[in-house]
């Protein structure tokens, strides 16, 4: 591998999954993991198996069904998180274990209690162990970028004479700055004897803005691994996003000259794929992935783009896989130009997905005068990724308006193969509809945010709701989309519901929860 190439490990099932509201279940991390695959993402890191069964067996799931990119598991400086991740691993054609304990006095005083010696020795420890199950180990200083200099020196020399082959110093809490970043990164490879036994990695953090600052700052002082998420999903304010590392390193070779094995064309999909998933929307003026990226709205901006696109295009929107949202569906149109079209989105479905999802099609059809490429991404994103769901919308019918006394809502629902429908009140036909699912289902979460967007121009638009609900401190959000408002948010709580679900078989005790990064 050139000294030039920068290894993508990408974290979105594990420090992705960490924000609160997101949670995915088994088949939505392989689904992720796949297109994490196509992408060439060098590393996945696909959760944390020791947190619970269902992380344990999502993880394992991703071993087993990825071939290319090397499959990793967290584990914390303890003998069971080790082996338990060692078993998750196993089935992959490649596989990591990620071992990290935390190093800065903050931390180790007050989180750990424990001394420095006794951490440095947790550090030998937990390698060592590592090392015994797979030679791709890789170690992490958590709270590396507050870490005195001194003991983060020693911590590193003896991970990597213990056999970690990569070193991961985090900026767990968004702290530091590009020219402090650097300056650290480079007085690791100044004083620490055996770092070239070791690839550098950083997993910065977003805090202050500067997540992807500061990644490319540590690339230039020699860090060969950056950690990042799809939309830059993750804990507080997130993590250095996949999409603007890759873009900014391919952009500006004249500044770095590094390069990455990700196939940027995949990013716009892959940026789709995770945002219904985890039901977080990307907000329009997010850089690579927002609606309005490569939208440009002032005269002055317009009169430039016509004469010479580089003006003020300083990438093309073909190199991340966007497309014009140019009409070419309608009702008229047969299942085999569907599936024609599906493929050349990226999408790749079974027989029984394209069936389901062409269905819809010809529903939005008779009620969409004009389809777009965006209709057809959002119509698909929200049937394939409900496959798997314990509870399914069927129908719904709302009596609303000025004229009645109570708005009305009747809803049916799929829960578990049985077919059950309610009918319910509310103060308006959204918290009528709302009561209903909640009579049909459980009535112990609270609704937090209610979020209606469109997914294209027009009034015939479709309508993309999102939804957060919270329960006993646990957070989920659902996005639904839909012709009708109305279907469109029932079909958001109820994703929000199934996510629920993952969450409460997924619970683990507050010390199970892992901070790596």
């Amino acid at each position: 591998m050139s000294n030039n190439r920068v290894i993508i490990f990408d974290t979105t099932l594990r420090d992705g999954e960490q924000s609160p509201g997101a949670s995915m279940n088994k088949e939505e991390k392989i689904r992720i993991a796949k297109i994490l695959e196509e992408m060439r993402v060098d590393v996945i890191e696909a959760g944390f198996p020791i947190a619970s069964q269902g992380d344990f067996e999502a993880v394992e799931a991703v071993a087993k069904e990825i071939k290319d990119s090397i499959v990793c598991g967290l584990a914390r400086a303890a003998k069971g998180d080790i082996d338990r991740c060692a078993d998750a691993i196993k089935p992959a054609k490649r596989g990591r274990i990620h071992t990290f304990i935390s190093t800065s006095p903050l931390h180790m005083k007050f989180k750990l209690q424990m001394d420095p010696k006794d951490v440095h020795q947790a550090v030998i420890d937990s390698v060592t162990r590592a090392r015994k199950h797979t030679e791709d180990v890789e170690w992490s200083a958590e709270d590396g970028s507050r870490t005195e200099h001194d003991f983060l020196c020693q911590c590193v020399e003896s991970a990597i004479k213990a056999g970690a082959r990569t070193i991961n110093i985090p900026d767990t809490v968004g702290y530091t700055v590009p020219d402090e970043y650097n300056a650290l990164i480079k007085m690791l490879f100044n004083r620490v004897p055996n770092i070239d036994q070791a690839i550098i990695s950083v997993h910065c953090h977003n805090d202050l803005g500067l997540a992807v600052a500061n990644s490319l700052a540590a690339v230039q002082a020699g860090a060969r691994q950056v950690e990042c998420t799809i939309n830059g999903l993750g804990e507080r304010a997130g993590n250095a996003a996949l999409e603007e590392i890759v873009m900014a390193l391919r952009t500006r070779q004249d500044h770095m000259p590094f390069s990455t094995g990700v196939n940027s064309e995949l990013i716009t999909r892959a940026s789709h794929l995770v945002s219904t998933i985890t039901g977080f929307p990307v907000q329009p003026n997010k850089a690579i992935v927002g609606a309005n990226a490569f939208a440009h709205e002032s005269g002055i901006h317009q009169d430039g783009m016509l004469k010479n696109a580089q003006t003020y295009e300083i990438m093309t929107p073909e190199s991340v896989g966007l497309k014009k949202s140019n009409l070419v569906m309608g009702k008229h149109s047969g299942r085999h130009a569907f599936r024609a079209k599906l493929k050349d989105l990226g999408y790749d479905l079974g027989d029984n997905a394209v069936n389901d999802a062409f269905k819809r099609f010809k529903d939005l059809a008779d009620k969409k005068k004009d389809v777009f490429d965006d209709d057809i991404i959002a119509l698909v994103d929200d049937e394939v990724v409900r496959g798997n769901d314990h509870i399914k919308f069927v129908s719904l019918e709302v009596v609303a308006g000025t004229k009645v006394a109570k708005q009305r809502a009747e809803i049916e629902l799929e829960i578990d193969g049985v077919l059950k429908s309610t009918a319910a009140t509310g103060a308006g036909p959204v918290d009528a509809l709302f009561n209903a699912i909640k009579h049909l289902t459980t009535s112990t979460q609270n609704l937090q945010i209610y979020q209606v967007n469109a997914v294209t121009g027009g009034t015939d638009a479709q309508a993309e709701v999102m939804v957060r609900l919270e329960e006993n401190g646990k957070t989920v959000q659902g996005q639904g989309a839909d012709t009708d408002t109305l279907v469109a948010s029932a079909r958001a709580y109820i994703n929000a519901l199934n996510k629920l679900l993952v969450k409460r078989q997924k619970s683990a005790p507050v010390e199970m929860i892992a901070h790596a990064s």
